[in-house]
């Protein structure tokens, strides 16, 4: 049985925006595996029941079912260790878990930006169980939340440098070649680009040129996702 993947999308089922379901679907192609694509709605719970779970991603590999982006990872590690590493090894292990805990770091950045777009991608359904999700949350109006969008990318792209020092020395954060922590930083910015149809690099940045291979990696499985501008 194919490997299935329930993956967010807007009202058009072809927009797949959830950055944690792109970490797992850069995950399966790094492992060359095929998947079959799940479209999945905030308001569709039901879908999902089956895992124990409310949100994606959800995978399902024959008999197995697997929720959670990073349990997701660990489990294709495990369960396909024939296929190319997503970790490097026993020995890249920590690294990526280090990578892992700073991405947090990215999505208070990141957050503001994504929620208003996110919003007008919806379906009149879940538009309204996600503004008054996400503005409970908050605080406040996913307008005000966005706020200046200037300042927001000003302070985004000042908080990307550690992967900047970290691509002076070398092509990927993984290396020579991706793993996963380029997943779980890309993943993020993917998010954006998206949902967010301005430019969250500027184009002479190094973490711009590393974007690009991302987006071209593993076939250019990146840059087929179609975000809100095509």
């Amino acid at each position: 049985m194919a490997i299935e993947l329930f993956e967010l999308c807007g009202k058009d089922p072809e927009v797949r925006f959830s950055p944690f379901v792109l970490r797992v679907r850069m995950a399966l192609a790094h492992k060359e595996l095929e998947h079959t694509p799940i479209p999945w709605r905030f308001t569709d719970k039901e879908a999902i029941s089956f895992a124990d779970s409310k949100t994606v991603p959800v995978l399902r590999d024959g008999d197995t079912v697997v929720s959670d982006s990073w349990n997701i990872a660990l489990y294709l590690e495990q369960a396909y260790p024939d296929r190319p590493s997503l970790f490097g090894g026993e020995e890249g292990f920590p690294g990526v878990v280090f990578v892992k805990n700073w991405v947090g770091s990215l999505f208070p950045l990141a957050g503001p930006l994504a929620m208003l777009p996110v919003w007008k991608l919806l379906d009149e359904k879940d538009k309204e169980y996600f503004r008054s999700t996400r503005e409970e949350r908050v605080g406040r109006s996913l307008e005000e939340l966005y706020g200046d969008e200037a300042k927001r990318l000003d302070s985004l792209r000042k908080g990307l440098s550690p992967l900047r020092t970290m691509l002076a020395e070398q092509p990927f954060i993984g290396g020579q070649l991706p793993n996963h922590a380029d997943h779980l930083v890309f993943s993020t910015l993917q998010w954006l680009n998206i949902v967010n149809p301005v430019s969250i690099l500027e184009k002479d940045d190094p973490a711009q040129g590393w974007f690009d291979a991302m987006l071209d990696a593993y076939g250019g499985v990146g840059r087929a996702m179609k975000t809100c501008g095509n």
